[in-house]
């Protein structure tokens, strides 16, 4: 059985070999992209590997950071890195549902890289349809909980496939969420929306800002925005 190498950073190294989902581009992509001015709070939902936490660690020196997994292996995992890395005293981890969370306080970031299959034929491995499938956390809990947690002016970020979006986005409007902006993420020019990265805020928020990534250029070379972008994380760059 192969056994998942350690993704290593600039700044910090990330076990990986007892989680379903490696490290990947989707929440590399998030951990850059989610932003707040000087957070003092930032939640996790789903904390995995604890990648997103580790680069918003990086990102933010004050913010400290609370992760929620319910799935064995990723909780140790996760816990093990946030232990190993260089801004351990700001990192930790809770051990359950979402759905049972119940903090002291509110955090002025939430972010999250969600599972999103619905209704599709499942692994025979438990964590891996934890990490991927909604039976486990839907949208509407995810979001029943993002609000009862975050801030009054506090922005929940998120990554998800264009048509799973929206799908949230409609719901999201439904209990009192508004968009703040929308970053459309594109493997090469031309080609159609990988994901999109989206924040929100709770209540009337105004203009959506808008914008777009694209990963590669024509000639299949990473662009420079994704390099600028990754340029403090990744050793590539």
């Amino acid at each position: 059985m192969k056994v998942a190498r350690p993704f290593r950073f600039k700044q910090f190294t990330v076990e990986q070999d007892r989680c379903a989902l490696k490290v990947n581009t989707d929440a590399v992509l998030l951990g850059a992209l989610a932003s707040f001015d000087q957070p003092e709070r930032t939640l996790e939902v789903g904390t995995g590997s604890g990648v997103i936490s580790l680069m918003l660690a990086q990102r933010y020196p004050s913010t400290l950071i609370t992760g929620v997994e319910i799935e064995d292996g990723a909780f140790e995992q996760s816990r093990g890195n946030f232990q190993n890395c260089p801004w351990s005293d700001r990192l930790q981890v809770f051990h359950q549902p979402f759905q049972s969370f119940r903090p002291k306080e509110k955090f002025d970031l939430i972010v999250s890289n969600p599972p999103y299959f619905e209704n599709h034929l499942q692994s025979s491995k438990k964590n891996r349809n934890l990490a991927l499938h909604t039976n486990s956390l839907s949208f509407g809990e995810l979001l029943d909980g993002v609000k009862a947690h975050l801030s009054q002016q506090g922005r929940f970020f998120l990554i998800l496939p264009e048509r799973q979006m929206e799908e949230l986005n409609s719901l999201a409007v439904q209990l009192g969420f508004s968009p703040v902006s929308s970053t459309w993420v594109y493997d090469k020019p031309g080609s159609q929306a990988l994901r999109v990265i989206r924040s929100f805020g709770l209540g009337e928020i105004g203009k959506i800002n808008e914008g777009t990534l694209t990963i590669k250029n024509a000639d299949n070379e990473y662009s420079q925005e994704y390099a600028s972008l990754l340029k403090d994380f990744l050793l590539i760059f």
